[in-house]
């Protein structure tokens, strides 16, 4: 368990304010509270909770941690030296070959069940709960693609609406997105521009390639879905994108997505790397790397990340 933080004289945070210097959700720093005793809160006279300002910089710390790929249990409650100790480990070059396996996939039924309801609420909390408890990579492999799939199994059956699919999209995008954002403040490293190309609508795929990418240590340029080729090639030019990243489901047409792909190629500057994924992602070609999943893509953007 860490030591509690010193309580200077001085400020205050609530735990608002304190989510939002720390990039945090709140319900994540309540969650530590109350599962590892880690941040401390005082009390003021009229009962409210507050937290020194010196919580602040451990908790960015921590949240440095999580997004290299470290368990909340591993990281929140260790001593400031091992704290230090895994964030300085990370920053060595990795081993030529590291295998890793994929998490299970988690039974996707009770999220399920919050989607068939509308429960917007106990949606955010869970999915915020077990990225938590899981990790970027993980939370994505184990909770979200499981969730994406059952939801569009119950669709086919008939159990579950387009707007059951459409609440999801909407809430699980507002929630990548937070996460992202929160980590790209601490991003340095190059920057990887990513869209999608014009006809393609479907974003989920985006923000989950987007939240990865910037979990490694990527800066990220997030154009959105159905941008023109011409605004993709211009401003990945004029912001010297390191790569572009280019997500396709499989709803996009084929022989038409294949030409847009090369046409971007052809535009873009060499040193310029182009790598695409997705369902609807057409056969690699010369310049085009393709990643068939988030675990390559991963793999990629830490090496990328340290070049």
């Amino acid at each position: 368990m860490p030591e509690p933080t010193p309580t200077p004289k001085g400020a205050r945070l609530s735990i608002g304010a304190l989510s939002r210097a720390t990039g945090i959700p709140v319900e994540t720093l309540r969650t530590w509270e109350s599962r590892y005793g880690f941040p401390v809160p005082e009390r003021r006279t009229s009962g409210h909770r507050v937290y020194a300002l010196a919580t602040v910089p451990r908790l960015r710390r921590i949240a440095e941690a999580l997004a290299r790929g470290h368990r909340a249990r591993q990281v929140v409650p260790a001593s400031e030296a091992d704290l230090q100790q895994l964030l300085n480990a990370d920053a060595a070059p990795a081993p030529a070959a590291t295998v890793v396996s994929p998490a299970p996939a988690a039974e996707p039924s009770a999220l399920l069940g919050l989607v068939e309801s509308f429960e917007s609420d106990r949606l955010t909390h869970a999915l915020l709960r077990a990225w938590v408890r899981l990790g970027p990579l993980e939370f994505l492999e184990a909770e979200v693609a499981p969730l994406l799939r059952a939801v569009g199994e119950a669709w086919e059956s008939g159990r579950l609406e387009v707007g059951h699919e459409h609440f999801l999209s909407e809430r699980l995008g507002d929630v990548l997105r937070s996460l992202r954002l929160a980590i790209e403040e601490r991003a340095g490293g190059p920057l990887v521009v990513l869209a999608t190309l014009p006809g393609e609508a479907h974003g989920l795929g985006l923000q989950m390639a987007a939240l990865v990418i910037a979990s490694a240590g990527c800066r990220v340029l997030y154009l959105g879905t159905e941008t023109p080729v011409a605004d993709i090639v211009s401003l990945t030019r004029k912001h010297g994108g390191r790569a572009l990243a280019l997500s396709i489901s499989a709803s996009s047409r084929k022989p038409r997505t294949a030409t847009l792909v090369r046409r971007v190629r052809k535009a873009l500057p060499r040193r310029t790397a182009l790598i695409v994924g997705g369902e609807g992602a057409p056969p690699s070609g010369p310049g085009v790397q393709v990643f068939a999943d988030l675990r390559r893509l991963d793999a990629w953007a830490r090496q990328t990340a340290r070049i």
